[in-house]
């Protein structure tokens, strides 16, 4: 029986320390799960489930772990960007992919470019092959080239499509949609033409990073890439990262082997990236910075949990700043991530983060 005066420090989640007794912690922990059962019909967790994510929660320890046999592989996304664009080390690509594998012991390293789309690699990706090239010859992990298919790009003024954010106020549905319909086109094309020139190069695999941040039919570009690209390279490692626990419905009609993608959660992205071609899927549960860390959490690993079971290929669930329960702040607090990846990998059964 637990002091049910004793308090335990936790986070909101915005990363703002927080005392809870551990009665406040499991309300918020039911509350969370709660969500994540109306609003994306995931099913619940179980007692037993529920009561080990509240001992995690209030673990005494500032940073906890899992058992050596409970280990998972860990990647990257935005990967060469996190030592010389994030903390400002003043290191090349291929030195940043060294000190991943040999300082940093990461399962895997993404080599990507400081402009994170498609779109902008398609016009330096000869330099981008040479990139690769050299990173292959000089480490030993497993050597991915990310970037996001970010859509949005293809719109008016820089692009060449209306944008469909300014058609669907105007109520210019039809134009709206045919916008994106001829954007997914032109962003699909742009992935397969870069991907499939890093992969001649000699890459291990290809992250396609946030897909469906413009909606179903940027989720939709990702997957017809994936397709494309796994048909043409099947040993080329296709991992996808999604952008949201809800694929927003911008189009709303779009479909993929005739599942419609708008609506979509966890457990059905994971499905629909499976018919794509894609070896693993990355899934996305936004933080509510004005929730508590056990809300979040709770909510993220019920989604994670129920996508876990229904997957044939690996979910390697996203655990940042601001998603899968992580707190939204730049420097997110050990005691928080920490007990994230526990809780991913103990309850949620995932496969990595």
């Amino acid at each position: 029986m637990s002091d049910g005066n004793k308090k335990y420090l936790t986070r909101m989640g915005d990363g703002e320390a927080v005392q809870l007794t551990m009665d406040e912690i499991r309300a918020e922990v039911l509350e969370g799960m709660g969500d994540a059962v109306d609003r994306g019909k995931a099913k619940p967790l179980d007692e037993s489930d529920i009561d080990r994510l509240v001992e995690i929660l209030t673990m005494p320890e500032n940073a906890v772990s899992v058992r050596p046999e409970d280990e998972v592989v860990t990647t990257f996304d935005a990967g060469t960007l996190k030592l010389p664009v994030r903390s400002l080390i003043p290191v090349d690509r291929s030195t940043d992919v060294l000190i991943h594998e040999r300082v940093l012991c990461s399962d895997s390293m993404e080599l990507c470019s400081t402009d994170y789309s498609y779109k902008a690699l398609k016009n330096i990706v000869a330099e981008e092959v040479m990139g690769m090239e050299q990173a292959l010859q000089t480490s030993i992990i497993p050597l991915f080239y990310g970037a996001m298919p970010n859509m949005g790009l293809y719109t008016m003024p820089d692009g060449p499509v209306p944008n469909w954010s300014e058609l669907l106020p105007q109520g210019k549905i039809k134009e709206a949609m045919e916008a994106q319909e001829k954007a997914a086109e032109m962003c699909c094309h742009d992935m397969v033409r870069v991907c499939s020139a890093l992969a001649e190069a000699g890459a291990d695999g290809i992250q396609f990073d946030t897909a469906g941040a413009s909606g179903d039919a940027d989720f939709l570009a990702a997957l017809n890439a994936s397709k494309i690209l796994s048909e043409k390279y099947p040993n080329l490692y296709i991992t996808m990262g999604h952008s949201n626990e809800y694929t927003l419905g911008m189009h709303g009609r779009l479909k993929f082997e005739g599942e419609r993608l708008a609506g979509t959660y966890p457990v059905k992205q994971v499905k629909i990236a499976e018919k794509a071609g894609v070896k693993s899927f990355g899934a996305v549960i936004n933080t509510n910075s004005s929730k508590t860390f056990a809300w979040n959490l709770a909510r993220a690993v019920t989604y994670v949990r129920e996508a876990s079971e229904a997957a044939d290929i690996p979910l390697l669930v996203d655990v940042g700043m601001g998603v899968g329960g992580v707190p939204l702040t730049n420097v997110c607090p050990i005691d928080a991530s920490t007990r994230a990846s526990k809780a991913m990998v103990e309850i949620g059964k995932c496969d990595g983060l």
